[in-house]
């Protein structure tokens, strides 16, 4: 018989235990503790107090239709498709939220092993000499021992106290997943309104260099006719200040498009010295047409901060139940099993095994209230997850109704703000052609000017902002 033969012989004993173990493990199928239900969809049907009208204006609501996963593309630029795609792949936010995901799973993998019995050995080699006073020999001899030992430990889980840890770090790592889709959802719709608000400052600059031109036209006329006398200096100099004035405005908003330009780049995970190569004008951006308006339970089914409220209330549930756990009796088992002897080569040899079985519970008795104060404790944030879910649910209705109401003012307001638009160029036409006769002052003129860039400056914020808008809606919605 060899020597491995024997060792194997000599842990019969203490795989008998890890037997024992395994089939208690059955018997923590019993979870104390309240089970988590999901939160309840509110009891509403639609979004504002009347009923949802469509915008209007080339823009219209598909009721309870699903949001396309790349609802970006209904504003019809690829160069905003591909700065989108290249934020969702390099966006150092989305890595980081990738990698609490993987914690958090790892975390729940590592507080699984619980369910198993923990085993371990060791191998001790020691050499001693007695001493002759506690001995009573007349000499000292030194004297090796050799020991190699596998130990078991488990510990049942009969109160569910560790299946209700697992349940706490699942909701957690369902928590953190849903931080990710929340933070996909987030860097799309910021991208798209950074595009938006880029297009939105060309355009403010082209029409202020609109102006300027006409500004400019003007000046020419007036210094022609204060040459043939038929014009006063102080009409000459009106119309200067005012083209001064007008090109004042221009360096502030070459800043602004500068730093958004700056903006669009570092979302999409570039250092400044890489400036995207991708511009944005109005005129290139659609604006998404068929609209898909989901219904209130499909908002509190999709919406990633809801799923998450749910999943803090999920955790706070299981951790009521490992709170409860800690005030009743626990139950562990050990196994101790090996070989000891004075001489390396005599370990496996008949005598030298031995085995030690031990069973032990233990009951808090005392403990300062804390464990009862851990359990109120716990209570009370699950409470308050219920109460943020609440909050939750009620804030993400009110942002698409508020999204609701701004697209359905935005198609108003550019509608008159195109309007006003036009009227003021036709005002300003009509004031310039009238002073290179006479028939008007040049305050006149001046006025029509900056009425006309006003309206102008207008129509392009409202365009701006109903394209904005529109991004808002499809986040409120939970694209």
């Amino acid at each position: 018989m060899t020597d491995a033969s024997l060792f194997v012989r000599r842990g019969r004993a203490g795989r008998r235990i890890l037997g024992v173990a395994l089939a208690s493990a059955a018997l923590s199928s019993c979870a104390v503790g309240p089970d988590y239900t999901p939160p309840p969809a509110p009891d509403v049907t639609r979004f504002t107090r009347e009923t949802t009208a469509s915008p209007g204006n080339g823009q219209s609501f598909a009721r309870g239709a699903e949001v396309a996963q790349q609802w970006w593309k209904a504003y019809g630029s690829k160069a905003l498709d591909a700065l989108v795609e290249e934020a969702l792949a390099q966006s150092p936010t989305l890595e980081a939220a990738d990698a609490a995901i993987r914690a958090a799973e790892a975390s729940v993998r590592a507080q699984e092993g619980a369910f198993f019995p923990q085993v371990s050995g060791t191998s001790t080699s020691t050499r001693s000499i007695s001493s002759q006073l506690a001995t009573s020999s007349a000499s000292q001899t030194p004297y090796n021992l050799f020991t190699k030992q596998l130990s078991v430990s488990f510990t049942p889980d009969i109160w569910g106290a560790n299946a209700r840890a697992v349940e706490s770090l699942e909701a957690r790592a369902e928590s953190a997943r849903l931080q990710l889709e929340a933070a996909r959802l987030t860097l799309a719709a910021n991208v798209v309104t950074a595009a938006v608000e880029e297009a939105s400052l060309r355009g403010q600059i082209a029409t202020t260099q609109r102006l300027i031109a006409l500004q400019q036209e003007h000046l020419s006329l007036l210094a022609l006719q204060h040459s043939l006398g038929a014009a006063s200096g102080l009409d000459l100099s009106s119309q200067q200040a005012a083209l001064a004035q007008t090109r004042q405005t221009l360096p502030g908003l070459e800043k602004q498009l500068a730093i958004q330009r700056d903006r669009l780049t570092a979302l999409v995970g570039r250092y400044p010295s890489r400036e995207i190569e991708e511009t944005f004008d109005l005129s290139k951006l659609t604006l998404p047409k068929d609209i898909p308006l989901r219904l209130p339970a499909q908002v509190v089914e999709k919406r990633p901060d809801i799923r998450q409220a749910a999943s803090d209330v999920h955790g706070a549930s299981a951790d009521v139940g490992v709170a409860v756990a800690a005030r009743l009796p626990d139950v562990t088992l050990t196994a101790d099993t090996g070989t000891s002897a004075l001489k390396l080569a005599q370990l496996f040899t008949p005598g030298t095994g031995f085995y030690t079985l031990a069973g032990t519970v233990s009951q808090p008795i005392f403990e300062g209230m804390t464990l009862l104060n851990r359990q109120r404790a716990a209570e009370a944030r699950l409470d308050e997850a219920k109460a943020r879910y609440r909050e939750t649910v009620i804030e993400a209705f009110q942002n698409v109704a508020d999204s609701l109401r701004a697209l359905q003012a935005d198609a108003r307001s550019v509608r008159d703000a195109r309007l006003a638009e036009a009227a003021s160029r036709r005002f300003l036409d009509q004031t310039r052609a009238q002073r290179k006769y006479g028939g008007v002052s040049q305050l006149d003129v001046l006025n029509a000017q900056q009425s006309y860039l006003s309206a102008s400056m207008a129509r392009v914020r409202a365009e701006a902002a109903r394209l904005s808008n529109a991004a808002a809606f499809f986040t409120a919605i939970g694209g």
